[in-house]
């Protein structure tokens, strides 16, 4: 095995405007994967940080997955190298006012990329 193993996982089309996104994200950057865990269980913003754990378990899995024989304790301490939140597709949608306009409505999606290494 080589001395830095990372591991990536990716989640596109989380229907959450990027900029909200980030401000958990922003929480859990350069953090070991059992705290960061333990910060989006208990996060005030329940839609968006539920999202965020299962892709920190996705990534988990991942690690698993490729490194069978090595158990996540204190010797191979997992944390979070990076992760982005980028925009994805915009959803366009027309709402009615008076006198037979229309305003646009955009709904952003998000996609989100994290990539694990152990210390």
């Amino acid at each position: 095995m080589e001395d830095k193993a990372i591991i990536s996982a990716s989640l596109n089309d989380v229907r959450s405007a990027p900029r909200k996104m980030r401000l958990l994200v922003n929480l859990i950057r350069n953090k070991e994967i059992q705290k960061a865990l333990d910060i989006l269980k208990y996060s005030k913003k329940q839609k968006i940080s539920s999202f965020l754990r299962k892709l920190l378990l996705s990534v988990l899995s991942n690690w698993h997955r490729k490194y069978p024989n090595l158990s996540v304790d204190k010797k191979y301490s997992l944390y979070i190298k990076e992760i982005r939140v980028n925009q994805g597709k915009t959803l366009k949608r027309l709402r009615p006012v008076p006198q037979g306009r229309g305003h646009r409505i955009r709904k952003k999606s998000s996609k989100v990329l994290v990539f694990l290494e152990k210390r």
